[in-house]
C-alpha cells in the first residue's frame, strides 16, 4: 500500500458526494433514500480511499465494507447519545440511528459492484490488478 493522490478517483468521489447530498436534501423517504443511498455510499467511500491510497482493489473494497459494517453495527448501541450527538442532524445522517440488515445488503452489493467494475476495467486495459 502506497499513498498517492489519484485525481480521477477523487472526481468520482466528488460526483458521488454531490449525488448523496442531493438525495439527503431532496428525498426524505423511499427506496432511493434508504437503499440506493446506502448502495452508493460505499462506492463513494471506495473511491475516496482510492483517491489517496494505491492498493489492491479487493483490499480497499473489504476495508470499506468493514468500516460500513462497523458503523451499522454501532447503531445497535447508543453511540450518538454517548457523545451527546443524538439531536445532531448531521451525526444522525452520517452515522444513522437504527440498525438494518437491508443496509448491510446494500453495502455488500455496492462493494461487489465497484470492485467488480474496477477489476474488469483493469483486465480490459491489461493493467495489473494491484
Amino acid at each position: 500500500m502506497k499513498f498517492k493522490f489519484n485525481r480521477i478517483y477523487f472526481i468520482y468521489f466528488l460526483v458521488l458526494l454531490v449525488i448523496e447530498i442531493l438525495i439527503a436534501v431532496f428525498l426524505k423517504s423511499g427506496f432511493i433514500r434508504h437503499t440506493f443511498g446506502d448502495y452508493l455510499v460505499v462506492i463513494l467511500m471506495f473511491y475516496f480511499f482510492k483517491s489517496f491510497v494505491k492498493a489492491n482493489d479487493i483490499e480497499i473494497g473489504v476495508s470499506t465494507l468493514l468500516i460500513a459494517y462497523a458503523i451499522e453495527f454501532l447503531q445497535l448501541t447508543n453511540m450518538l447519545s454517548y457523545f451527546g450527538l443524538e439531536h445532531s442532524k448531521w451525526a444522525n445522517l452520517v452515522f444513522g440511528n437504527y440498525f438494518s440488515i437491508q443496509d448491510l445488503l446494500a453495502y455488500t452489493l455496492g462493494i461487489l459492484t465497484v470492485t467488480s467494475l474496477e477489476i474488469k476495467k483493469r483486465l480490459l486495459l491489461k493493467q495489473p490488478i494491484n
